[in-house]
């Protein structure tokens, strides 16, 4: 993937929910001007989220997602609903499509009720309003009069989800620029070996370098191997050396204590997530013993290799560090338990391959459930006993290590 590409994670998530046979995937299919979701009048077409990265005018790279009908019945068709609930977490704006030939169905209203409970901005698609018989719209401005079949009104519905989209996409993040000067120098450690992607530098590494392009500051790029040279070679100390969690102890004894030192998982945990609940799940690694049961999660699938943090490192660290033997379970992509109860300590991946919703709302549902979480960056800073410094970019985290 190139620099100038927008990951998904960086896209606004649309999903379009409804009933079975109320026209959803003609309405993506008209939406989007392409063939994205099988049609027929079979109620029940679409038997799994269909998820898609495009370009959407008027409001630019989004993710489409066209879900089975929140009716279906049976014991598979449960198993479709449910996964339709799942994709609630990471969308971003809701269209609901609902049936003017039948009126607005208690399982609409359910919907509704959900988008509202969950704070989804959402419009409401009065669709195959072109028939004869179909029923006037309700008296409510989120309701749009459109007709799959003809194109009536989808013009306005795109401007609509546009509209509701750029509250999302235009909201000012930066990942670490804003902690920084135009000018300033930060220093990127970039461990190659055999878990490295070939070829290429992962996600955050990628995003982390364009913000500080973005910003007007200089990004040098190093493995941990030549980070003494390259230190040594400066006419001044960066501003920042920003390293993979994964080599943290063994940068953070390389970078002289007045150089401000953190990695690209905790950046990432302050840019889509919540830096603070992370901290403070960090804590709960102190409390593990033999037996405890562990969450490992990441938010990509991706081929395990030897090495691998999620599987190998993270675990071993956990072990050394806690002298105990707890009981791990990985999970990866969509996978996430809905009921995270049986866990004593929830560890979860930077997430860049997650939209920000997605991400907070699997931290939300780890402090509904009451078990701590923490990021792999957080972990590792603070097994290696460097949390602390490595927080001093953002004083009020600090704060919350002393109240602890």
């Amino acid at each position: 993937m190139g620099l100038n590409d927008t990951p998904s994670g960086e896209r606004v998530h649309i999903g379009f929910y409804g009933m079975r046979n109320a026209g959803k995937s003609s309405l993506v299919n008209a939406v989007t001007g392409q063939k994205l979701s099988l049609v027929s009048d079979v109620k029940g077409t679409t038997t799994d989220p269909v998820k898609k990265a495009m370009e959407l005018l008027p409001l630019g790279p989004v993710v489409i997602i066209d879900t089975p009908g929140m009716d279906d019945t049976g014991e598979l068709g449960a198993e479709r609903v449910r996964r339709a609930e799942d994709m609630l977490s990471e969308t971003d704006v809701a269209v609901l499509t609902a049936d003017a030939s039948l009126g607005l169905t208690d399982g609409d209203r359910d919907l509704i009720r959900r988008f509202e409970e969950k704070k989804i901005p959402f419009v409401a698609a009065w669709n195959k309003s072109d028939l004869p018989h179909a029923m006037r719209k309700p008296e409510d401005e989120r309701f749009i009069a459109v007709s799959a079949l003809t194109g009536d009104g989808v013009r306005e519905l795109k401007e609509r989800i546009a509209a509701l989209g750029r509250g999302t996409a235009e909201r000012e993040k930066r990942i670490v620029s804003d902690l920084l000067k135009p000018g300033d120098c930060a220093v990127l450690v970039i461990p190659i070996d055999a878990a490295a992607p070939k070829g290429r530098l992962i996600l955050p590494q990628q995003q982390t370098i364009r913000d500080l392009l973005e910003g007007g500051c200089a990004a040098l790029c190093c493995r941990d191997t030549e980070l003494s040279a390259t230190l040594d070679k400066l006419s001044a100390p960066p501003a920042l050396v920003i390293t993979d969690s994964q080599a943290f102890g063994r940068v953070a004894k390389l970078v002289p204590r007045d150089v401000r030192l953190t990695s690209f998982s905790i950046l990432f945990a302050r840019y889509k997530g919540d830096l603070g609940e992370l901290v403070k799940g960090a804590a709960a690694l102190s409390s593990i013993r033999d037996g405890d049961p562990v969450l490992i999660s990441e938010g990509c699938s991706h081929h395990r290799q030897c090495g691998d943090i999620g599987t190998e490192k993270l675990p071993r660290w956990i072990r050394e560090f806690t002298g105990a033997e707890p009981s791990f379970t990985f999970t990866s992509g969509g996978e996430f338990p809905e009921d995270l109860s049986p866990w004593k300590l929830v560890v979860h991946c930077g997430g860049c391959m997650l939209n920000e919703r997605e991400m907070k709302s699997r931290i939300e549902r780890c402090a509904e459930a009451g078990v701590p979480v923490v990021n792999y960056g957080v972990a590792i800073a603070h097994m290696h006993g460097i949390l602390r410094r490595s927080l001093e970019l953002f004083p009020d985290m600090l704060t919350l290590l002393d109240g602890e």
